[in-house]
């Protein structure tokens, strides 16, 4: 479907495949592996979105005198799992008053809470002149495609104040990020904790090593097929257990971003004796770790931290990564660094009440967000002279 304004042509695309890798990659060249085509290709094949997933791709490509210019990773939704930006209050509301909340429109990764390019633009192109145009012609598309609202989730800040200037409110949340200030070793990190905080640290990691727990970190040519299989055994066995389902994303999906995105993959492995026992899964880059898959097939104080946190730091340290992602929510990660951060969304609702309810709603949450960051600062375990 193509929609035309004065100066930029909309082409709305229900596959990857349809806009192609050559564009796609032209056009995302620099954003993280999340936003790259193998990433999303992967996701739309394995059947981990399109189906009865709930989510169906709709990515738009921009374009302007019939050449590509830019491109919206966009998904019509039938529900809010799988996003971790939570709207199912406002969902309820729509139910209460017998109107349809779904199905939406969200700008995202699907599964992934990450902060990063989601309108990737040729760099002739002027956002500033562009996203009025751009807004005006999703809420077009709402309204030819019976869709109640329009979502950007974990959107650059600078891109969400340019939304929210158009008429998408800005929402804030707080994740918890560890950023590499040239640590030279772990050991290193730890002396900028206070004493306290730094024996819970060692504590923690020493019942690891006392169970007789190996932890070995893979990546590049070291990680194999047979790997990546036990991870993924890890994987669904605990989602199983916390969730009874095998999880989002399927196995065909990770054999996929093990051809395709080989070399940014990190894999954490914990044996005991000779047995794996647990496994965890990062994405990277030159500038980020994300930290995004966890299974376990045996339960041992800490190793959770261990995998997760602790090897991701160390990993970080050694190739020179400049921040760590470990995945949305969890205060536990105050104590060992992760420093709380804002990130954003946008949010546009069809129905003008229910868009000023909304509204509303998010400037009173904004402020406890804010609170909450505040307060969250405190408990950082560094040093006075350290905190940031």
């Amino acid at each position: 479907m193509s929609i035309s304004s004065s100066k930029y042509t909309f082409k709305f695309n229900t596959s990857i495949e349809e806009i192609g890798q050559t564009v796609w990659d032209d056009l995302a060249n620099g954003s993280s592996p999340f936003c790259q085509y193998p990433f999303l290709h992967a996701l739309e094949t394995s059947g981990s979105v399109g189906g009865k997933s709930g989510w169906q791709p709709f990515h738009l490509v921009i374009y302007q005198n019939s050449e590509p210019v830019g491109i919206l990773p966009l998904y019509k939704k039938t529900h809010s799992y799988g996003e971790y930006v939570f709207d199912f209050a406002w969902a309820n509301t729509y139910r209460q008053y017998g109107v349809n909340y779904y199905p939406k429109l969200v700008a995202a990764i699907p599964f992934t809470p990450v902060t990063g390019a989601r309108l990737m633009l040729n760099a002739k192109v002027d956002k500033q002149q562009l996203l009025p145009i751009l807004c005006q012609e999703l809420a077009n598309q709402l309204a030819l495609s019976g869709m109640s609202s329009m979502h950007w989730l974990f959107v650059e800040q600078d891109i969400s104040q340019l939304l929210h200037e158009h008429g998408q409110v800005q929402r804030q949340g707080v994740q918890f990020q560890w950023f590499n200030r040239q640590y030279s070793s772990f050991e290193d990190y730890l002396t900028h904790f206070n004493s306290r905080k730094r024996k819970n640290v060692k504590k923690e990691r020493l019942k690891v090593t006392s169970e007789g727990i190996k932890v070995v970190r893979l990546h590049g040519d070291n990680l194999t097929e047979e790997n990546m299989e036990f991870f993924y055994h890890c994987y669904k066995q605990t989602y199983l257990k916390r969730s009874g389902h095998d999880g989002y994303l399927t196995e065909v999906f990770f054999q996929q971003i093990f051809k395709d995105l080989h070399h940014n993959l990190m894999l954490v492995i914990a044996l005991k004796g000779e047995q794996p026992i647990a496994s965890a899964l990062f994405l990277f880059d030159q500038n980020q770790l994300c930290g995004r898959y966890w299974g376990a097939l045996e339960e041992i104080h800490s190793l959770h931290f261990e995998c997760c946190y602790y090897q991701g730091i160390e990993f970080c340290i050694e190739q020179n990564i400049a921040q760590f992602n470990p995945g949305t929510q969890g205060e536990h990660k105050i104590l060992r660094g992760f420093e709380p951060i804002y990130c954003y969304s946008n949010h546009s609702l069809k129905e003008l009440p229910f868009h000023e309810a909304v509204e509303r709603f998010i400037q009173q949450e904004n402020i406890q967000i804010t609170q909450y960051k505040n307060n969250a600062e405190k408990l950082l375990p560094f040093k006075q002279t350290e905190v940031s």
